[in-house]
């Protein structure tokens, strides 16, 4: 059974003047933060993104290593036979489902978007498997626009920072949206990329290490294992 934690009350002037404390340490202390996930092109990330799912970055990238060797275009994934592709993808898991996405996303970028991974919020999630999460990545780090990242870090680390009452990604991208600056510091993407690196160097799931933590002065749950 998961153990049950206190809810930490949230007020939103208190959480936008902690953010505006916390972002320049996560900044100073990550300098080089980015989306874990190696590509070269928006259409590669995006490809990423969808292998990511229910699988680690460390083995998507390994497995991307050669396939995007083999795979340039949304043309040349779209033209392999699936069967090859499920075997190209498997170890990263659920390699059907991923590969029909992975194919029906494609077709509809060379008939509705002339081959370009199109730049907008509204036009990304039109595409097969793609939910706001993953335009965000695409729309942060291809794009250069501001964009909340709500990964299970960015989820974990707003609750017990306060910033959020929501673990609900959506209701929780748009609280953050409020209270950390579009772009000062390096903006939205900066502040959700810091979070994953805090998340995964620091503020673990099951024991974060406060005693270490460069924002723990301003963290709520700073040594409150009730409020992990």
């Amino acid at each position: 059974m998961a153990k049950k934690t206190q809810s930490i009350k949230v007020d939103p002037a208190e959480a936008k003047a902690r953010v505006e404390k916390i972002f320049p340490l996560l900044c100073k202390a990550y300098p080089d933060a980015k989306v874990s996930l190696n590509y070269s092109t928006p259409l590669e990330l995006l490809i990423a993104t969808i292998l990511a799912a229910q699988c680690t970055d460390v083995r998507v990238n390994t497995v991307t290593q050669d396939l995007f060797k083999k795979y340039r275009s949304a043309e040349d994934w779209l033209k392999v036979p699936l069967e090859e592709l499920e075997k190209d993808i498997r170890s990263t898991g659920f390699y059907r489902n991923k590969a029909k996405s992975i194919q029906k996303t494609c077709k509809a970028i060379l008939e509705k978007f002339n081959g370009q991974v199109p730049r907008t919020m509204e036009e990304l999630l039109t595409l097969n498997g793609v939910g706001r999460k993953t335009a965000n990545v695409i729309l942060g780090n291809c794009f250069g626009e501001p964009a909340i990242i709500c990964d299970t870090h960015v989820i974990r680390l707003s609750r017990r920072l306060g910033l959020s009452e929501h673990t609900d990604p959506v209701k929780l991208e748009f609280d953050l949206m409020k209270i950390v600056p579009k772009k000062k510091y390096g903006g939205w993407t900066t502040f959700s990329n810091c979070l994953v690196f805090h998340g995964r160097a620091v503020c673990k799931a099951r024991k974060p290490d406060c005693a270490t933590c460069v924002i723990a002065a301003y963290c709520p749950a700073a040594n409150r294992p009730d409020l992990w």
